[in-house]
């Protein structure tokens, strides 16, 4: 990796951190920016992954005053994440490169159709709140759903966030913050539970990691974070989504070529 390379990376990282933090899908910047600089799909998802951990534990220990009360909870649909995640890694790693590269593209429309209507699907969980919808436990429908976020997390990610926060927001009667408290330990819990099964893949050379491009996102993911949580608000969300969905449609391209 050259230094524009590296610098380019390192961007990606820091405007997927900021972006997590704001409306989420940070992925659909990081990964397109790995395919775009040659990297193998599957290289690039799986050191994605790796690299955008450290940001996700930082996101949910800076929910910890929201995190009050929910033990129970989060152990209950955190097993539904591990789980999940579980399998997911164990599609990518089992299953061929071509499925990989046939597959993904459908998950980056799925992934920039969630980002799109996402103010609709938000506004929707508020006005079901105010309507006094939602349950206290969310019940075994919401186990499988979060189980099936986590097989999909497992093997992409992108956008994992928003399936969980709308998840969580139709099936459970709790705030809004407290539900993305939830929904950030559940999404560190499905990426680093992948990274830890890819890691040790990769200590028997089954996997391809390109360490140089897992550190350049961790610490731009890290630095993005904190942009986002003071600056990126500021930002307007049109501008945010908009550039998520071109970027997303390039990744879509360079896969398809």
């Amino acid at each position: 990796m050259n230094l524009l390379d590296a610098a380019a990376v390192f961007a990606a990282g820091v405007a997927a951190g900021g972006i997590n933090t704001v409306v989420g899908s940070g992925s659909l910047i990081t990964f397109p920016t790995l395919v775009a600089l040659g990297y193998v799909p599957v290289v690039a998802n799986v050191s994605n992954n790796i690299g955008l951990v450290p940001g996700g534990v930082t996101g949910a220990y800076g929910y910890r005053a929201e995190l009050k009360g929910q033990r129970g909870r989060l152990l209950r649909l955190g097993s539904a994440s591990l789980i999940g995640a579980v399998v997911g890694a164990l599609l990518l790693l089992g299953l061929p490169a071509s499925a990989f590269k046939f597959i993904v593209p459908i998950l980056i429309v799925i992934a920039l159709v969630l980002v799109v209507v996402q103010p609709r699907l938000q506004g929707w969980i508020r006005r079901r709140r105010e309507d006094g919808g939602g349950h206290a436990h969310g019940g075994p429908w919401l186990w499988i759903g979060v189980l099936l976020a986590g097989m999909y997390g497992g093997y992409f990610g992108a956008a994992q966030g928003i399936v969980l926060i709308a998840l969580l927001g139709i099936m459970l009667d709790d705030d809004l913050q407290r539900l993305n408290a939830s929904k950030n330990v559940l999404s560190a819990i499905v990426n680093g539970t992948a990274a830890i099964m890819f890691i040790a893949t990769w200590l028997f050379g089954d996997t391809g990691i390109n360490w140089w491009a897992v550190l350049l996102i961790a610490a731009g993911s890290t630095v993005g974070g904190f942009i986002g949580a003071k600056v990126g608000r500021r930002i307007p969300p049109l501008v945010l989504r908009g550039v998520i969905v071109v970027v997303g449609v390039v990744a879509i391209v360079n896969l398809l070529r």
